[in-house]
């Protein structure tokens, strides 16, 4: 069935039709409007999106780029930028970029391809890449970034004041070795934001391990911890999926924690809250994230640059802290009220 058997079924021009489906621009009588959604249910009428797409020269769809949608993090952020463009009337093609048989320059040819109306990309671009999505000439926006893209718009947090803040809060109760367990990237932040925060307390640099952003890593990780001379007394680690494998490494050799190291990670996503002890955690915060994202692909900003947010503690028991309101998110240094220092 097409849109012209439609108007035949109701008796109005193929145009009353496409202003009934698409709610405009011009306003249709409710008795037409009727005429012709029963037309479209009696005749099984559905929208032809693709062709749509061609005609228009686009499409009502982004594509979102992401370098492995299996990791908590990424999932969370593919929902949150799913249900910002669905918000203004967008659907999201999602595509992995960690597939190693095509290399991302191929994949963003394609997704390109699709005629989506604008890009979103969850990953770290080469130069060379980079300078392709330019080429394309299609509307971008680079997410979860460490800091300004140079001549692309990107979104992210302030990594290494994140990551200061989370460190202050372990130094807080007490705490004089403190690890790093996080990427080995020259670029991350976070790692930073440690250094600088044990530098500013007067305190040394304790053991710094680099792994893989994933479950195995922060296993591997924790291992790596319980084979040095002595175990540090707490460890900022750079997301919660490698806090999370550091907590089932701990627990395999019956290290407690925080009784024996303290843990505080970062990201905030909702496994956090479902590990025990439940994670102190530097919260991103994905859904303003992700709505200003698509409000720059709709035309939000005028020039490129790079919109920085803050993260918020939410405290919960892996640090040491006694257990607080389920919901919190509190000042980044223990009271009396809402920690027992060791």
């Amino acid at each position: 069935m097409t849109r012209a058997d439609v108007a035949r079924y109701a008796g109005v021009s193929t145009a009353v039709v496409s202003y009934v489906l698409n709610d405009g621009p011009k306003a249709v009588a409710p008795l037409t409007r009727e005429r012709v959604l029963d037309a479209v249910r009696v005749l099984g009428y559905r929208p032809n999106a693709a062709a749509r797409a061609l005609s228009m020269g686009t499409a009502d769809m982004f594509g979102l780029l992401v370098h492995d949608n299996r990791s908590p993090f990424f999932a969370e952020l593919c929902h949150m930028l799913d249900q910002a463009s669905a918000d203004k009337g967008r659907s999201l093609l999602i595509v992995n970029s960690d597939r190693e048989q095509v290399a991302t320059s191929e994949q963003i040819r394609d997704i390109v391809s699709r005629q989506i109306s604008g890009l979103i990309i969850a990953d770290v671009l080469t130069a060379r890449e980079q300078t392709l999505v330019e080429a394309l000439g299609i509307p971008t926006v680079v997410i979860g970034q460490f800091g300004e893209t140079d001549g692309m718009y990107s979104v992210g947090v302030d990594f290494a004041l994140g990551a200061h803040e989370a460190t202050d809060h372990l130094i807080g109760h007490g705490y004089g070795e403190i690890a790093f367990v996080g990427s080995a990237a020259r670029y991350d932040e976070r790692e930073r934001g440690w250094r600088e925060a044990l530098s500013a307390a007067g305190l040394p640099l304790g053991p710094l391990v680099h792994v893989p952003f994933t479950y195995q890593g922060g296993y591997d990780g924790a291992v790596h911890l319980t084979e040095l001379p002595h175990l540090p007394r707490a460890v900022l680690a750079a997301s919660d999926q490698i806090a999370i494998g550091m907590l089932a490494a701990f627990g395999e050799r019956g290290i407690r924690v925080p009784e024996d190291i303290a843990i505080v990670s970062f990201d905030g996503t909702a496994s956090a809250d479902f590990v025990w002890p439940r994670l102190t955690t530097a919260v991103q915060p994905l859904a303003e994230m992700a709505d200003t994202a698509v409000r720059i692909l709709l035309g939000g900003r005028d020039q490129p640059g790079h919109c920085a947010f803050t993260t918020r503690l939410r405290i919960r028991e892996s640090c040491g802290c006694r257990a607080v309101h389920d919901s919190a998110d509190v000042d980044s240094h223990p009271d009396a009220d809402a920690a027992s220092p060791s």
